[in-house]
């Protein structure tokens, strides 16, 4: 465990929420959202920096962060593009930074619904997206806890670069 502060990117902050929270814990958060709507909302609830980014499209400086929060976020990235997007993720991170992500979990299906693409990836198609990335697992655990697991659509996931 790395006491705070560290420097930690909220991938997918939406209105800022978990910035705050963060920044509560004595933390040092970025948020970084494709919608201005949600950075404008996020740098105002946070008072943080937040950055406008497509997440297919990334910026993203190296060696940078100590960790990346992924809550409700990864799962909207095409598998095709998601090998990609998760080596940027790593090359942002700090020798032995962590990533947490958290996706609703199914049978490795994709695809629009409305206006808003989703992956639904079972834990094993996870675990080898993230280890090809460079990732080493330190945990998994569904959510939410205290349920039959078929009443627990989320899988979250703790992985550190390596």
């Amino acid at each position: 465990t790395v006491p705070a502060p560290c420097r930690i990117l909220d991938f997918g902050c939406g209105p800022g929420r978990d910035l705050c929270a963060l920044l509560a814990r004595g933390h040092h958060p970025i948020g970084l959202d494709g919608a201005q709507q949600f950075v404008d909302m996020a740098a105002s609830a946070s008072g943080c920096e937040v950055w406008q980014q497509d997440f297919l499209k990334l910026k993203l400086p190296d060696d940078y962060f100590d960790g990346v929060f992924a809550n409700a976020s990864l799962f909207h990235i095409p598998s095709d593009e998601l090998p990609r997007v998760l080596r940027q993720l790593h090359a942002t991170l700090k020798q032995s930074g962590v990533l947490f992500s958290s996706n609703p979990r199914g049978d490795n299906q994709e695809g629009w619904r409305e206006d808003r693409y989703g992956t639904f990836h079972d834990l094993t198609a996870w675990r080898e997206f993230l280890t090809v990335a460079g990732f080493v697992e330190l945990e998994h655990y569904f959510r939410p806890a205290g349920l039959p697991r078929e009443q627990q659509p989320w899988l979250a996931s703790v992985w550190r670069k390596i």
